[in-house]
């Protein structure tokens, strides 16, 4: 649709019946007008006219790509066409995620002489310390929230590819309450400590008498999720045999309880994820091509905490928020830069638990880097690691695979530490869930 300059207040009229906050701006970024549900949103105590949409939304000096962002305006004006871009902008709460989309506006001649910028809050992620959700403000974060926001409001599948521990769950909620079904429900399947017939009548539920013990029907999460999401987590975990009815469903809604006869119909959004390399185990014939192709619609890579170290911080508050209860509790500079320096191999949750364990062993009101240590566990490895024989227990005369060297080091945390399996597992930093696939895999390999 185009607009000529003698159009401009229609077009204004009709943005303002808009509930979207939206502005209209020039080629030199300055605000021509907006509705009324941007003044709102991002200017409630300023006038917006006739400044730059940079300096009103980014308190920038300079336009956005000369900041170091990307620009959409910038953009729309380079290929004359819209343009989406993820930003940090300052809003009446504050700064938050937002979703930005550049239409350019034509006169009756083809020539682009507006641009309308719509704003869109991303309600499920927050770049302060917040007490739930998703948090972060890092370029790794931002690149990942952004694909995350694109996706969700359609229907596509979606694959989350990420290590243990980088949050992959709660990706997966926010896909769900920003897709076309939010009030649905939300189902998840935890795909990696099912055997085959567990996990078939799991998913698909069964009939009175389909097998011993069976006393009466079971709906199965396949038909629980029926309107909503199915997040099926740890997908790389899925019994080969198990594929093939998981890949005929996927094909087409339908499926049968165990022991039952009528074909059944279910419709949901699916979401899965994984860390371990689908496509490696695609090559190997680990993991049916045909269904890896089917789930992988929208693949979206979830940054592990190292590649979004700048977060740091802001989530150790935020877990700090989240733990502490009524008791107002800080981190120490000292804290904070042991936490920058520290290697994560449980990630995210890793990190929660460092702040978790802190908030109980600190007396006063803030929380050092000592606190950050489990004499438990270090008095405990001390003392095995003093043994002669645990001397002996990687020594290796030949390079072995890696894979092959953590099965034994599980292993071998599993016979030190006998019987608690929550403090093998904090002596690994994982997670209990994690463990106990390692720990299987171990006594089994």
């Amino acid at each position: 649709m185009g607009y000529s300059l003698r159009s401009l207040p229609e077009l204004l009229s009709f943005l303002d019946g808009q509930a979207e906050p939206r502005i209209v701006m020039d080629a030199d970024y300055r605000i021509v007008a907006a509705n009324r549900a941007y003044v709102e949103e991002f200017a409630r105590d300023n006038p917006v006219q006739g400044r730059y949409c940079y300096e009103v939304s980014h308190h920038f000096d300079v336009p956005c790509d000369q900041a170091g962002e990307s620009c959409p305006l910038r953009l729309s004006q380079e290929s004359g066409q819209v343009h989406r871009v993820l930003h940090l902008h300052h809003t009446s709460r504050g700064e938050e995620h937002v979703d930005v989309e550049t239409t350019p506006l034509r006169d009756e001649h083809g020539k682009v002489i507006y641009f309308v910028e719509t704003m869109r809050v991303v309600k499920q992620a927050s770049s302060r310390p917040a007490a739930e959700g998703l948090v972060g403000r890092s370029g790794a974060f931002n690149r990942m929230l952004s694909q995350v926001t694109r996706v969700a409001p359609t229907c596509a599948s979606v694959l989350l590819l990420g290590e243990t521990g980088t949050g992959k769950e709660l990706l997966a909620q926010m896909v769900h309450e920003a897709g076309p079904c939010p009030g649905g429900p939300f189902v998840t399947v935890d795909c990696s400590g099912l055997t085959e017939s567990l996990f078939e009548s799991e998913l698909f539920g069964y009939e009175k008498g389909a097998f011993t013990g069976a006393a009466h029907r079971k709906i199965g999460l396949i038909e629980a999720a029926h309107g909503g999401t199915l997040f099926l987590d740890e997908v790389g975990d899925i019994p080969p045999p198990m594929q093939v009815k998981l890949l005929r469903l996927l094909e087409n809604g339908t499926f049968r309880r165990v022991g039952g006869i009528e074909t059944l119909r279910s419709q949901f959004r699916l979401v899965c994820a994984t860390h371990r390399d689908l496509q490696s185990m695609v090559e190997q014939e680990l993991f049916r091509s045909d269904l890896f192709h089917r789930i992988s619609t929208f693949p979206i890579h979830v940054p592990s905490l190292a590649e979004r170290d700048d977060d740091i911080p802001l989530l150790a508050n935020s877990f700090l928020k989240r733990v502490a209860g009524e008791r107002r509790l800080r981190l120490s500079p000292a804290a904070l830069a042991a936490l920058k320096r520290r290697h994560y191999t449980g990630n995210i949750r890793e990190l929660r638990n460092l702040i978790e364990r802190a908030t109980i062993l600190v007396d006063g009101d803030e929380i050092e880097a000592g606190h950050f240590d489990a004499p438990a566990l270090r008095n405990r490895q001390v003392e095995v690691a003093q043994s002669p024989n645990d001397a002996s227990a990687f020594v290796v005369e030949r390079p072995i695979p890696l894979a092959e060297l953590e099965r034994r080091y599980v292993a071998w945390v599993a016979e030190r530490l006998p019987g608690d399996r929550g403090a093998q597992a904090a002596a690994l930093e994982l997670g209990k869930r994690t463990y106990y696939r390692k720990l299987k895999a171990a006594v089994t390999g």
